[in-house]
Order: C-alpha cells, then sequence, then structure tokens
C-alpha cells in the first residue's frame, strides 16, 4: 500500500461500528437472503461492506494512482484546481474548505476524476488531469470507473424491484446517454492530525462504492450522539446511500452522516490513502420522491413528509450548491455551514449539538 510496507493494526479500544457483510456475487445470483441483508442496511444505517465485488485489482492499482499523484509538486497539482464555483472535477487542496460551522478548515487533498472522462477518453468532456492520470487512464482509471459502474448498476436494479418501481426506472436516471457527476476519486491525509479530514456530511449522490486501508472513517447511527469508526476489511468495500438515493425513494433508503477523522492509535502516524467511486444522477435530473412510480414510495412520503425532499433543484444544482458553500473562500459565517448540507438538514435542525462538535 502507499506510504506503508505492512498494514499497522486497527486498534481495539476506540468506538467502533459494525456493518452488515453483503457478498456481492450472491447478489448478482440473486440470493434472497443476501437481499434481505443488503435491503436491511440500506434502510436503517445505510451503511455496509460488500465483499466478492470483483474490482480488487483496479482499486490497488487506483491506490498507487493516487499516491503518484498526490505526491506532484503541489504547483502542478494546482493547475487542475477546482476553484471556488461548485465544480466537483479535478484537484482540492488543503485548507480549502470548512468541516464545521465555525470554518474549521479541512486537513485532506484529493482528486476527482469524471466518470464522463474516463469513458470519452482520449477526448475531454469535463476538463483535462494530470499527466500522472492521463498515463494511467486506459488501463487502471477506466477499467475502474466501469467496473465500479457495474457494481452499483447491479444495487440499483435490485433497489428499484424491493421499491416497487418498474425495471430501468432508476437506471435511467444515470445513463450515460448525457453529462453527470458521477466520478472517481483519491484522497490522501497525512500522518499525525488532530482534527476532521471532512466534516459531517451525507453524500450528495446516488451510490458510494468506498475502499480504505486505515482507519478514519465515522458515522453516527441513527438516534446515537457518539461517532463510531468503521473498521476497513481486506478486500471489502464500504458502500453508502446518497442523498440523491434517499430522496428518489421518499426517505425509505437512509442517507446517513458521516465524516472522516485521523486514523485511530497507531494507524495514525501513516500518510491515509482512500480510494471512492460516486455515482450521481444525470446532471438535469429533478431530485425529488418518485412518488408517480412506486405506490411504496408514495405510501412513505405521505407518512413522514420532508420539505429538503422536494427543493426542485437538479443533481447537478444540488452537488454544485453543496460544494460551492463548503469552500471557505465562499464563507460568510455559520449559515453558510448550513447553506451546504443536504438530506441531513433536518437532523442538524432537531440535534445541532451532535453536529457542531463534528470537527
Amino acid at each position: 500500500m502507499p506510504g506503508l510496507t505492512t498494514s499497522p493494526s486497527f486498534p481495539t479500544d476506540v468506538p467502533t461500528h459494525s456493518l452488515v457483510v453483503v457478498d456481492y456475487r450472491l447478489l448478482e445470483a440473486g440470493d434472497h437472503d443476501e437481499i434481505a441483508k443488503l435491503w436491511h442496511a440500506a434502510t436503517h444505517l445505510g451503511f455496509w461492506y460488500m465483499r466478492n465485488h470483483g474490482v480488487e485489482w483496479e482499486v490497488d492499482a487506483m491506490f498507487d494512482l493516487g499516491a503518484e499523484t498526490l505526491a506532484l509538486p503541489l504547483s502542478e497539482k494546482m493547475k487542475y484546481e477546482q476553484g471556488d464555483n461548485g465544480d466537483s472535477f479535478g484537484y482540492k487542496a488543503r485548507g480549502t474548505i470548512a468541516t464545521d460551522l465555525h470554518g474549521t478548515r479541512d486537513t485532506v487533498e484529493f482528486l476527482n476524476i469524471a466518470q464522463d472522462d474516463a469513458l470519452a477518453w482520449p477526448h475531454a468532456v469535463h476538463r483535462t488531469y494530470p499527466y500522472t492520470v492521463n498515463s494511467h487512464m486506459e488501463h487502471v482509471v477506466t477499467p475502474f470507473v466501469r467496473k465500479s459502474m457495474a457494481v452499483n448498476n447491479t444495487l440499483l436494479a435490485i433497489f428499484e424491484r424491493l421499491l416497487g418501481l418498474t425495471k430501468g426506472a432508476l437506471a435511467v436516471l444515470h445513463a450515460t446517454d448525457a453529462a453527470s457527476g458521477s466520478e472517481a476519486r483519491v484522497v490522501k491525509t497525512p500522518p499525525n492530525q488532530s482534527s476532521a479530514g471532512i466534516g459531517a456530511h451525507t453524500d450528495f449522490g446516488t451510490l458510494t462504492f468506498l475502499h480504505n486501508r486505515l482507519g478514519g472513517l465515522q458515522v453516527l447511527p441513527p438516534g446515537s450522539q457518539e461517532w463510531q469508526y468503521v473498521k476497513p476489511l481486506p478486500g471489502h468495500a464500504i458502500c453508502n446511500i446518497g442523498d440523491a438515493l434517499a430522496i428518489f425513494s421518499g426517505g425509505i433508503l437512509r442517507s446517513n452522516l458521516h465524516r472522516l477523522m485521523p486514523p485511530p492509535g497507531h494507524q495514525s502516524r501513516y500518510e491515509r490513502y482512500s480510494v471512492a467511486f460516486f455515482t450521481r444522477p444525470k446532471n438535469a435530473v429533478v431530485l425529488r420522491p418518485l412518488v408517480e412510480k412506486s405506490r411504496t414510495i408514495a405510501d412513505a412520503v405521505a407518512k413522514n413528509p420532508r420539505d429538503e425532499f422536494n427543493s426542485g433543484t437538479t443533481a447537478a444544482e444540488w452537488t454544485s450548491r453543496r460544494i460551492r458553500k463548503l469552500r471557505l473562500r465562499n464563507r460568510k459565517g455559520p449559515e453558510t455551514w448550513y447553506e451546504a448540507k443536504g438530506t441531513e438538514h433536518q437532523t442538524m435542525l432537531i440535534g445541532a449539538g451532535a453536529i457542531t462538535t463534528a470537527a
């Protein structure tokens, strides 16, 4: 793994949340028990481990690409910086976004590579990338993106059926016939940090396919005031529901609060890398519950209507707002932090104490 010859053990004396383990091969085979495990995880915490996903080689290659790219001189990386207008693709330098309502600076850097650019390579749809990415686009990035898409599309097909939607109802919202915010990400956290890398948030999009080697990810379980680490398991991805899918489902599927903290115990002495793929709807898709397409969703919305599920914004607007409001150059005060929020907004108003201490 980048920066390490052996992986330091995860400590046993920190609060840890045990996730459900779902077997992807069994999901593909239509195993009823495995699908039931997935559904329980997706509707309760919104997080689960996934094994046998078949993307292991590509994930390892993305870790190496991330280490190589994020080791470039800052002056080179800044040529590809996201900027402050809400753009997601490109490089994000350390200390450029807020991690709490007080404006505490983040401690991570990362690079986002657009799904559209990876699929269209060598043609640029959204932007260009450092040479370290370009040299590995065909044999590393694009295969990672395609396989990650296949995994998440399999999950979407299962959720379609369980939500009472017709076949393809979710898939069409994520088709590749138009631009989307879907992206691959490589993240680097320096060693010996003491504050949040990324503050408390829900993910912007539909599904997240995450790969960690060191700890640092924490979740806030529903009804709890205690942040708990998620222990990385070798060969297992960590998957979670994002805002878009929570909204489409009328809140049946849960987009849960999480954050990135320094690795626990001795792991904090090392650089931490992670690799992720974010599936997001097509840019022009309006985020709203699919009540006219599913009686199940309509009933859920009738029982628990939520204002933030009917913002009338598109997927692109939702993502851009949240990114833009986190950028410190756009900060006006604590209100800007709240303006960056997604489906966790109600939670923050009701239990702000749990969130204001996020970083």
